[in-house]
């Protein structure tokens, strides 16, 4: 029989809407069912793979039911899993701080973004959401699983560990896992953090925000733009994460008009009163324009999102 845990939660926190704010909720292994409200998916822990389902309950509480019996450790090492993955341990004064600055989501609380159960995993996200259409990431994510993931009890695959994608040839990711010329770079990513190169707790919680950004740009194929995503899957918003997406919305729904450049300056002063919650005040204003043309994301299909959202399904004037 498998274990059941069941997690506290903060007062306001909600699973369908927490875990539908950003996109990787609907990257692989990670898998939304909208019909149940309920959050699957697979975690690595101590002695092996095991899925996991996660619901809330009348109570607010989360159950978490795996297919197999953990034990005492890797109980612990779940709940801190979860936990970063629901971005659980945003407390409520850090909600109230960023609904000050950006009152237009104090009605419906938004305030937490999804992500994934692991730095690592990530950094690898973000290298394959990098110069590439949005299908193109949901395949490679699910390719990315199903060639180098470690099977679970129940047979479904997660997430390959950084130990088990350093051992993977780059030339067997860019032939079956389509990942093109990010094979090398998720390579040597996996091997430094298989080596203990990356200091995970200093970036996540020592290290200033200039001084993890910083860090970031020093590893493989992290530029401006995936160091500043990565900032805020650490639950650091004071950098924005631009790029062509943010140009159409600065032009389609902002209104702005100019050069790339002259844009990219644009919305950086337009987001800078923000402060250390511009990321977010960016990201929800973007992602309830997603929702406008999409529907409530927490009714969005994981395998249909791949042909939603391309450059002419967002087009504001449509």
């Amino acid at each position: 029989m498998g274990t059941i845990l069941n997690i506290n939660t903060p007062r306001d926190y909600d699973l369908a809407r927490d875990v539908c704010s950003y996109g990787y909720f609907l990257l692989a292994p990670n898998h939304w069912d909208v019909p149940r409200s309920r959050m699957l998916r697979v975690l690595e822990l101590d002695d092996g793979p095991s899925a996991c389902t996660i619901t809330q309950l009348d109570s607010g509480k989360l159950r978490a039911r795996f297919d197999r019996a953990l034990s005492r450790t890797e109980q612990a090492h779940a709940r801190t899993q979860i936990t970063r993955m629901l971005s659980l341990d945003t407390s409520a004064k850090d909600v109230r701080a960023f609904h000050r600055v950006d009152p237009r989501w104090k009605r419906d609380g938004r305030a937490r973004l999804f992500r994934s159960p692991t730095l690592f995993e990530d950094v690898i996200k973000t290298v394959t959401s990098c110069n590439v259409t949005w299908p193109s990431t949901v395949h490679m994510n699910t390719r990315i699983c199903e060639v180098c993931g470690r099977k679970a009890v129940s047979g479904a695959r997660g997430f390959p560990t950084p130990k088990k994608l350093a051992r993977i040839k780059p030339g067997t990711l860019r032939a079956r896992c389509r990942v093109g010329y990010r094979d090398t770079r998720i390579v040597e990513l996996a091997k430094l953090f298989a080596k203990g190169s990356v200091d995970v707790e200093w970036l996540e919680t020592k290290a200033t925000d200039e001084e993890a950004f910083t860090f970031l740009l020093t590893l493989p194929g992290i530029g401006p733009y995936a160091a500043g995503n990565i900032m805020q899957l650490m639950g650091r918003y004071s950098r924005l994460a631009l790029d062509t997406e943010s140009i159409r919305h600065a032009k389609s729904v902002l209104g702005m008009d100019g050069t790339d450049a002259q844009l990219y300056k644009q919305l950086g002063a337009h987001y800078e009163p923000f402060g250390e919650h511009k990321f977010r005040a960016y990201w929800f204003e973007l992602w309830d324009f997603y929702e406008s043309k999409a529907g409530p994301a927490h009714q969005w299909e994981r395998d249909a999102t791949a042909s939603v959202f391309t450059a002419s399904n967002l087009n504001a004037r449509s």
